[in-house]
């Protein structure tokens, strides 16, 4: 697939300038907010993503100025069944768990509102960069249910299990500042320089070997599944490592005292 089949989209807007892709919920009006439509989109760009190799890396941001993702789309809820609502909550975990363990690196540039389903795509990210004005939340449990899309699970991961409970079952927003205290973010700037700062950290990931910066995103996601063994899947990628012509060139670079020519 290429990047010319996505020209239909409606709810998503991309674009691709120097090897790194930016994805746009463009839902302004909806707060961007999730519904199927978005969700189908979504997987027909991480199809994209997975097979188009000038796509080295991808910001997710939201359209406005107000919202990154302000959750799911609440007015799809009333027509959904707990079968249907379960497989809802499945498959957007499955999607979400694509981004999580995908090979090329994710950042999530967070313009505003990340709250219920957008915390999650948030955090479903590899690395996260906030605007000033954004806010974070798991407020579920004002619609009496909890976060569906794996946000129990991440949120508890990147800031532990006191902080996640607090946060779930307070419902409350958290500000920005507080998100990186938190460790939920890495930065936070002017939203004027979100995107460019975004880019600027993007553009020194792709500047590394890609293989080694698949295999570092393989070896800390074994850390969460895998527990004690995880240190087995560090050593049987670092020695993976040492079969290809990346790490050959990385090394000879290092010896010439020359900067490396990652292919």
């Amino acid at each position: 697939m290429e990047l010319t089949s996505l020209s239909s989209l409606t709810t998503l807007l991309v674009s691709l300038q120097e090897g790194l892709l930016t994805i746009t919920v463009n839902r302004p009006d909806k707060m961007n907010a999730l519904n199927r439509s978005v969700f189908e989109e979504l997987e027909k760009v991480l199809d994209v993503i997975d097979a188009d190799k000038n796509i080295r890396a991808v910001i997710i941001t939201g359209a406005g100025a107000k919202a990154f993702v302000a959750g799911a789309d609440i007015s799809e809820f009333t027509t959904l069944d707990q079968q249907q609502a379960t497989q809802l909550a499945r498959r957007g975990q499955l999607i979400f768990e694509r981004i999580e363990k995908n090979s090329k690196p994710f950042i999530a540039a967070v313009n505003g509102f990340a709250l219920g389903g957008g915390c999650e795509l948030a955090m479903a990210c590899h690395i996260r960069l906030a605007a000033e004005q954004a806010k974070f939340g798991q407020p579920e449990v004002n619609l009496g249910l909890i976060p569906g899309y794996g946000g129990t699970q991440r949120l508890t991961q990147l800031v532990g299990k006191g902080k996640a409970l607090e946060l779930m079952m307070s419902g409350n927003m958290l500000s920005a500042p507080d998100a990186l205290q938190w460790g939920l973010v890495n930065y936070v700037c002017p939203a004027e320089e979100l995107i460019e700062k975004t880019k600027q950290l993007l553009v020194a990931i792709v500047s590394k070997g890609p293989g080694a910066v698949a295999s570092v995103i393989a070896a800390v996601n074994a850390h969460y599944e895998k527990g004690a063994e995880a240190y087995l899947e560090e050593v049987r990628l670092f020695g993976e490592c040492f079969g290809t012509a990346e790490m050959k060139e990385g090394v000879s670079a290092f010896l010439e005292k020359r900067k490396p020519n990652f292919q």
